[in-house]
């Protein structure tokens, strides 16, 4: 009844050419019939009551043979990919090649899918990396100027006011991480002086002002533990980049432009919320550095196609560990996220936690390495 021949073409895609005999194709006949009659109005008839005799003279064929066409791919595409094992992971192009009464639908259909991918031995390369921290990366210390240096910046953030550098200098214009306003770091009385404020007093009273700090001491105590934590985990950070890095760099695998598309999209998006947040017009933003959406889609490609192999290469990792996130853990993530983003999109909200939890479980394995 149903014919196919699977193509493999370049870049992780497939081609699926298919025939549906003309028998099976004439059975759709009376379903797109109705379809179509449920939105039609008559004179002389209410709206989806239509006679079938009526509507084939009211309809041209073409329009008929179309709706038929769409029924038979609907339902037959779900089976083609299960029955040939094709894992597709984009909207598919269809084209109709053969289409009219009383003859085979014959079609083509376009999608990507998900690239065969070997890995490296990335248990091996996690231990190497991580055996070449030293000890004194791993053992991190806080020292009595970068508390002062923190504490510096807290009062100069709290000054009347500051003075915020222009979003797009020559420095920072190029890249959609450096979008954020830069507040320049003055670091003596004069400077903010200059930049129309002044340091106001550091004192137990300006702490307790900052959150449940009891003086100046207990400031300085919890300041330091964290900063610690936080010069551990830009650490634990530094050694994770390290080590998808060389495993990204020794895997073979050919990523979709659609996953690429889709990533590079995620990192104007991003760069688009950040400047809008600053109070700025994007528009305006693109004037400034002389760039179109498409000359920064170009720059972001070798970044998208990275972040793409990424994700690729985590989701294999975690089939080949069978990691999978703790039922429990993800309901009581979601329901968080939901508490606080009333508007977020329950499915989306799900997806996000699965994955960000089996991206964890992965490096904490590859940590222990």
């Amino acid at each position: 009844m149903l014919k196919t021949k699977i193509t493999k073409l370049p870049k992780s895609e497939v081609e699926i050419e298919g025939s549906l005999h003309e028998d099976a194709f004439e059975q759709y006949y009376s379903k797109a019939l109705k379809n179509i009659g449920a939105n039609v109005e008559l004179d002389g008839f209410r709206k989806g009551k239509v006679p079938e005799s009526v509507l084939v003279s009211n309809i041209p064929e073409n329009h008929i043979l179309e709706e038929m066409a769409q029924l038979a791919i609907n339902e037959h595409y779900p089976n083609i990919l299960e029955s040939e094992k094709i894992d597709a992971i984009s909207r598919p192009e269809i084209s109709i090649t053969k289409l009219a009464r009383k003859n085979p639908l014959e079609f083509k259909i376009k999608t990507a899918i998900l690239p065969h991918i070997t890995l490296p031995d990335y248990k091996t390369i996690a231990k190497d990396i991580s055996a070449s921290v030293t000890d004194a990366e791993k053992n991190v210390v806080v020292s009595d100027d970068d508390v002062e240096n923190a504490i510096l910046d807290i009062r100069k953030s709290r000054a009347p006011r500051t003075h915020v550098t222009e979003v797009a200098t020559e420095e920072n214009k190029e890249t959609p991480e450096n979008t954020e306003p830069k507040v320049e770091p003055a670091r003596n009385a004069s400077d903010i002086a200059d930049a129309g404020g002044e340091l106001p007093e550091f004192n137990d009273e300006f702490v307790k002002n900052l959150g449940p700090f009891e003086n100046v001491k207990d400031f300085k105590n919890k300041l330091k533990i964290n900063l610690k934590l936080e010069k551990e985990n830009a650490q634990k950070e530094k050694t994770r980049l390290k080590i998808i890095e060389e495993i990204i760099e020794k895997s073979h695998l050919e990523v979709p432009e659609i996953l690429i598309d889709i990533e590079v999209n995620k990192i104007l998006q991003k760069m688009e919320a950040d400047i809008t947040q600053m109070g700025l017009k994007f528009e305006d933003y693109l004037k400034h550095i002389n760039k179109t959406i498409e000359d920064l889609k170009k720059e972001f490609r070798i970044d998208g196609e990275k972040k793409a192999k990424l994700s690729l290469i985590l989701n294999e990792i975690s089939k080949v560990e069978k990691i999978v996130p703790d039922p429990e853990l993800v309901k009581k993530e979601v329901e968080a996220i939901m508490e606080h983003y009333k508007d977020a999109d329950l499915e989306r909200a799900i997806m996000h936690v699965e994955n960000v939890l089996v991206n964890d479980q992965i490096f904490k394995l590859l940590e222990t390495q």
